[in-house]
Formats: structure tokens, C-alpha cells, sequence
């Protein structure tokens, strides 16, 4: 059963120093090499699920929503985008490099990325170079809470549960209903 809402993670830009570690921790989730090797390497680049927009001293990280109705799931010709457990998952070796899910993402969060693939052949190595697209995946793969949330040192970034956030906000009205009625 698909749940009522997705989960997604937020930014409180008064808190963000801009240092990046959300984008170290994401690229260092998502590497697909797992060697050991240090990431940013000429073999291993950084490729972050997330990006930053910086406005007159104002920084913010920009990343997936996980809409409810997601334009770039709707739009995939190839069904390479899919919901999966209250998150919006590219499966990226399905994906053909379109950039229909770029054009249409409201947030502007889905990025493409050039894929190597290599494959020895008479005479050396045949490399094959196509575009995937990619994006936040709330780091579900792994489960818990999101690399980017883990590492944030200001905690600017938090995971946001749309109906837990709602029953919060719910509970902190009724009880100041009831403080301001025991003043009266």
C-alpha cells in the first residue's frame, strides 16, 4: 500500500554554513566504487544527488521533493522512475538520457550523468559513454536516516515525515489553545 504522503528532506537555510558535507556524504554513499578509494579521485568523481544555490549570503541545498504526483515518473517513456516505498527511485541502468524528467521536475532536482561502461574487446578496451539521470533517493537503498541529514554539522537539513510534521504542528496548537484558555 502506497502511503498517504511522501517523505522528503528540507533545508532551514537560516542554518546552513555552506560547506558542503551533505554533498561529500551523498557522493560517498553513492559511489559505485567501493574499493576503498578517496572520493573526488580522477577514477572516483564527486557526483552528489544534490546541489547548491547561493544568493547574496543566502546558501541552499536543492534536492528531489518525492512529489506525490511526480511530473518525472508521469513523463518517463520507459518507466525507468518508479515510487517505492513513499520515495521517487530512477533506476539508472533502465534510463535512456531523454531529459524528459529534467525538463519537467519543478525543482529542477533530477540531473543527468555520463555512465561508462566498459568491456574488453580484440585489442583493448571498448568504452561505451551514455546519460542517466539521477537524483535524491533518500538513500533507501541503505535504509535509515539520509547521508546528507547524518552529516549536516548545523543539523540544517532534516527528513521530513508530511504526517508526522502534521500531527506535531497539530498537538503544539491544541496546546497552546489550552494555555491561552487557562490564562483566561
Amino acid at each position: 500500500m502506497k502511503p498517504e504522503f511522501n517523505s522528503f528532506v528540507i533545508a532551514d537555510p537560516d542554518k546552513c554554513i555552506g560547506c558542503r558535507s551533505c554533498e561529500i556524504a551523498c557522493a560517498a554513499k553513492h559511489r559505485e566504487d567501493t574499493q576503498g578509494k578517496t572520493i573526488g579521485t580522477m577514477n572516483n568523481k564527486v557526483t552528489p544527488r544534490l546541489f547548491f544555490v547561493k544568493n547574496k549570503g543566502n546558501v541552499m541545498p536543492v534536492q528531489c521533493r518525492h512529489c506525490e504526483d511526480a511530473p518525472c515518473l508521469n513523463a518517463c517513456p520507459v518507466n525507468a522512475i518508479v515510487e517505492k516505498d513513499g520515495s521517487i527511485i530512477i533506476n539508472e541502468s533502465a534510463c535512456i538520457g531523454c531529459q524528459t524528467c529534467t525538463i519537467v521536475c519543478p525543482v529542477g532536482a533530477v540531473s543527468l550523468l555520463p555512465r561508462t561502461q566498459g568491456k574488453v574487446v580484440t585489442g583493448g578496451i571498448q568504452v561505451k559513454v551514455r546519460a542517466a539521470a539521477y537524483k535524491c533517493d533518500l538513500c533507501k537503498e541503505e535504509g535509515g536516516e539520509p547521508a546528507c541529514v547524518k552529516e549536516c554539522p548545523k543539523e540544517a537539513l532534516r527528513l521530513v515525515d508530511p504526517r508526522e510534521d502534521k500531527k506535531d504542528r497539530s498537538v503544539k496548537a491544541a496546546m497552546e489553545l489550552l494555555n491561552i484558555n487557562a490564562n483566561l
